[in-house]
C-alpha cells in the first residue's frame, strides 16, 4: 500500500489559462468563481503563516534574551494558524492534494472508481457541512454570551470560531461543487 500526494488533473487545471470547464455552465461558473476566490484567499494565509512564525520567533527571543513575558505571543498564532489551515482547505481541496491510498483507486476500474469518488465528496461534504454548522453554533454562542480564553490576555472566542466556520463553509461548497461536477460530467471525472 503506498502513501502519496494525489494532485491529479485538477493541479494541471490551475496551471492552463483560465478555461471553461466542460459540463453544466452554472457549475462551470460556481467553480470558476470558487477559484478564483481560492487564489485570493491564499494570499492571506500565507501571509497569517509567516505572521505566526514571527510572532513566535519574537516570543522565544523575548523570553530567552531579555526575560519578557508573552502572554499574548501563543495565542495570537495559534489564531493566525486556525484561520489559515481552515481557509486553505477548500483550495487544498480543489487540487485534490490530499494524501490518499492508491492501492483501493488502481485495483478498481473506471466506472467502480468513479462511484468511489462519488461516495467519498458526499461522505466528505456531509461530514464538513455539519462541522461547519456546529462551529456557527458555536461562533453564536461565543459571540452573543461573550466568551473569552482562559489566557490573561482573554480574547474573545468569536475569532477563532468565525474563522473555523467560515472554512469548513468554504471547504464543504468546494465538496458539494465537485460532486454536483462529477454528476453532471461523467467523462471529466473518470
Amino acid at each position: 500500500m503506498t502513501q502519496e500526494f494525489d494532485v491529479g488533473e485538477a493541479g494541471l487545471e490551475l496551471t492552463r489559462p483560465e478555461a471553461v470547464s466542460p459540463g453544466h455552465p452554472f457549475i462551470a461558473s460556481l467553480e470558476h468563481a470558487m477559484r478564483m476566490l481560492n487564489r485570493v484567499i491564499m494570499v492571506p494565509c500565507m501571509l497569517a503563516v509567516f505572521a505566526a512564525a514571527c510572532i513566535l520567533t519574537y516570543s522565544v527571543a523575548a523570553r530567552y534574551f531579555f526575560k519578557i513575558p508573552t502572554d499574548w505571543q501563543d495565542e495570537m498564532a495559534v489564531f493566525l494558524l486556525i484561520g489559515a489551515i481552515f481557509f486553505s482547505g477548500a483550495y487544498v481541496q480543489s487540487l485534490r492534494g490530499h494524501v490518499g491510498v492508491e492501492a483501493v483507486a488502481g485495483l478498481l476500474s473506471a466506472r467502480v472508481n468513479r462511484i468511489r469518488m462519488l461516495c467519498v465528496d458526499a461522505i466528505s461534504f456531509l461530514f464538513c457541512a455539519f462541522f461547519a454548522w456546529k462551529s456557527w453554533s458555536l461562533f453564536r454562542e461565543a459571540l452573543h454570551e461573550g466568551h473569552t480564553s482562559n489566557s490573561t490576555w482573554g480574547p474573545p472566542l468569536w475569532i477563532p470560531y468565525s474563522l473555523m466556520s467560515a472554512g469548513m463553509s468554504l471547504l464543504a461548497l468546494q465538496l458539494l461543487l465537485e460532486f454536483a461536477s462529477r454528476i453532471v460530467d461523467k467523462g471529466r471525472h473518470a
